[in-house]
């Protein structure tokens, strides 16, 4: 198995994932490669004691932008939008940030 933390690379914190934290949905970006079985195991072992229900991802390709007559792309990221069990505990991250 790959280390956990080169899967979830960073938390994403918006104002529309905050909305999801009571209701213990968390958003991470995650590696391009990462599947949703590797997602869920990466984040059982960093955050002991949570259960993952289930793991939704999301893949947006980079928006063009243009300097001149020279144009580039964006970094391409990877979201994964995870559930957790009724049962599990929160992730202790994210207390306090959804009052």
């Amino acid at each position: 198995m790959k280390n956990p933390h080169d899967i979830i690379l960073r938390p994403v914190l918006t104002e529309a994932s905050y909305m999801g934290i009571a209701d213990k949905r968390y958003v991470f970006e995650v590696a391009k490669t990462a599947n949703r079985t590797e997602v869920k195991m990466a984040l059982e072992t960093i955050f002991s004691g949570i259960k993952v229900e289930k793991v939704n991802t999301l893949r947006t390709l980079g928006k063009i932008k243009r300097q001149g007559r020279t144009s580039g792309r964006t970094p391409e990221i990877k979201k994964a939008y995870v559930t957790l069990k009724e049962d599990s505990k929160p992730i202790e991250f994210f207390e306090g940030m959804a009052d």
